[in-house]
């Protein structure tokens, strides 16, 4: 393999890792109808809670609207999935509790 095209690999793979690089939201909704959280992970926020709203998701259709009262950023899906595991956990659950009666 010649040095350009060692170069240009190297040039595509930082552009790629630059350009695409993919951003993972962990995200606690509250209804409005009950009071009830769900929890959950996306890599597009604004398009999961509509989604939520217009009562394509099955598991929060019964309980709108929604809002939006809690997230988080992360730049693996990993570390994402970790943290929404962790709310969904007791010790969790207790964590947001504190954190949203003192917002």
């Amino acid at each position: 393999m010649n040095p350009s095209g060692v170069t240009l690999k190297l040039r595509s793979y930082i552009c790629k890792t630059f350009f695409d690089l993919t951003l993972y939201y962990v995200y606690i909704l509250q209804s409005e109808k009950d009071g009830r959280f769900y929890k959950e992970m996306t890599s597009n926020l604004h398009l999961r809670l509509e989604q939520h709203n217009s009562g394509k998701n099955k598991s929060t259709k019964g309980f709108l609207p929604w809002s939006m009262v809690y997230h988080e950023v992360f730049e693996t899906r990993l570390e994402a999935r970790k943290r929404e595991k962790y709310f969904k956990s007791g010790i969790g659950r207790q964590y947001l509790k504190n954190l949203l009666e003192n917002k």
